[in-house]
Formats: C-alpha cells, structure tokens, sequence
C-alpha cells in the first residue's frame, strides 16, 4: 500500500460524502445526513494515514521532509484541513447540511491534485530546508481551511436569503430551505469559523517572516506572496473590526466572508501560479 493509493481512496471517499450530503439535502432523510458525516470522517482518517505514509515514504528515499513541500502536497494537506475544521464544525453544532457546501472544496482539491499534477516526491530547495516549513505551512492552511468553511456557510446564508428575504424572523420556506440553520446561526458560524482562522492566518504570516528571514535575510520584502498575505489578513481583519465596531452581520458579513476566500485562493494559487518573486518557484514548490 503506497501513499497515492490511500489518496486515491481518500478522493473517492470525499466523493461519497459529497453524493450523501446532496442526497440528504434532497431527500430530508437524517440517515444520508449521517452517512454524509460518517464518511467525511473516514476520508479524514484515511488521508492522515496517507499523509504520515508519504513522510515516511520521503524518508525512505532519503529525501526526509514533512510532506507540505510541493504543489501537490500543499493541496493534498489544504484538503485534509478543510475536512479537520468541517469535522471540529459538525460535531460541535450538529448542522450537518453545511457538509453539502464545504466537502466539495475538500473533493475539488483532491481531485486537482490526484488527476492533474505530478505525485512525486523531490529533494526540498535550499530555502525551504527550514523547521520554519512546517510551522509556516500548518498555521497558514488551517487558516485557510476556516476561510474555506466559512466560505461554504456564507454561501448558504447568501442563498437561503435571496429565497426567503433577509427577515430572520420570516418563516422557513419549504423544501431544499426548510434544511438549512436559521440565518442568525448562520452568520453566526460563519464569524465563528472566521474567529478560528484570523489568528491562524496572523501566525502564518509572522512564522513565514520568521523563515523570510531565515531564508532571505530579511523579515518582510513586498514579494507578491507577502503582499497579497497582507491584503488577505486586512480583509478579515476589515470583517471582524466591521462586526465589532458597527454591528455588520448578515448579507454584508456573507459578502465579506466570499471575497474574503477569493483572496486566501489568489494568494494561495493564483501568485504561486502567475506571478513572479521569491515564491515564484511554487508551481512546483510551496
């Protein structure tokens, strides 16, 4: 048994989770719901199996490196911490619907990484040869994974209200409605979700200074990852001073939310991807 195997099933379990949560989204039935839930979990455990069996595997060929290094390992790691804080998330308030709105993102990336990009594994580059690598990387993508959850929840509040009005008092409307949390819960997780993943991103930022430094010789350079790290930061920091500071909630704190993850996204992958600095080798590298 090889780590890509195990990733593979991982893909395949994300899947069913997936088809169970719409199922359940569709036909009311709890059991789909649970199913949903059961399987997100065991896709987790598979993929945390994987991921110790694709470090060991580094070991084995000498290469010796926690397993965060490339593009294909940084999206296999984003996947399974977009489960782990789905996980944390449905067990704690028991809204299993959410899993139909964040478990495809799990799934998406999986499926990216399995199908469309080299799964080998390579020595690290000079300036990646850091403990700073692991401490960077885990902060960053469990920020990511909460922006990613509250993404989903966002978009269920954004829908739910277009179809009921944003009356949070106004009865449930029928059907596919009537599955989803009330509003104010809703919004509610969604500022929680965004709680969980601002200090996370903030100490993303200052152990990648940290390894900057380490690396480079300088804490801070305006390379395009760092600026657009910065922006990312001030769009959730814009939402939480909004929220405390002038009552934003609702559609507005929704919106945020949304641009919020197209920013953590064109951070994470479209600066890897297009544009040049010092991170320009990420498109193979992290």
């Amino acid at each position: 048994m090889t780590s890509s195997m195990l990733f593979n099933v991982t893909t395949f379990t994300y899947l069913l989770s997936m088809i169970a949560f719409f199922a359940f989204l569709a036909s009311k039935n709890k059991s789909l719901g649970l199913a949903g839930s059961v399987l997100a979990y065991a896709g987790l455990i598979v993929q945390t199996a994987a991921i110790g069996l694709r470090w060991k595997e580094s070991y084995d060929m000498g290469v010796g490196h926690a397993p965060m290094s490339n593009l294909y390992e940084s999206i296999v790691f984003f996947s399974w911490t977009i489960v782990l804080i789905f996980t944390y998330i449905d067990i704690r308030y028991k809204y299993r619907i959410i899993g139909a709105f964040v478990i495809p993102f799990a799934l998406l990336g999986m499926a990216w990484a399995q199908l469309g990009m080299s799964t080998g594994i390579e020595p690290l580059v000079p300036a990646l040869q850091s403990n700073w690598l692991l401490y960077h990387v885990i902060t960053c993508f469990l920020g990511y994974a909460a922006f990613a959850v509250a993404c989903g929840i966002s978009i269920m509040y954004l829908i739910k209200t277009a179809v009921e009005g944003s009356n949070n008092n106004s009865p449930a409307a029928g059907g596919l409605m009537s599955m989803f949390p009330p509003l104010k819960v809703l919004d509610d997780l969604n500022y929680r979700a965004i709680m969980i993943g601002f200090p996370l991103l903030t100490l993303g930022i200052i152990t990648g200074a940290a390894w900057a430094n380490y690396a480079w010789g300088t804490y801070w350079s305006w390379d395009p990852k760092e600026t657009w790290s910065l922006i990312v930061w001030f769009v959730y920091a814009a939402f939480l001073h909004a929220r405390i500071t002038k009552g934003w909630v609702g559609k507005r704190a929704a919106w945020l939310s949304v641009i919020g993850f197209a920013a953590t996204i064109f951070c994470y992958l479209g600066v890897n991807l297009f544009l040049s600095g010092l991170h320009s080798y990420g498109s193979s590298k992290m």
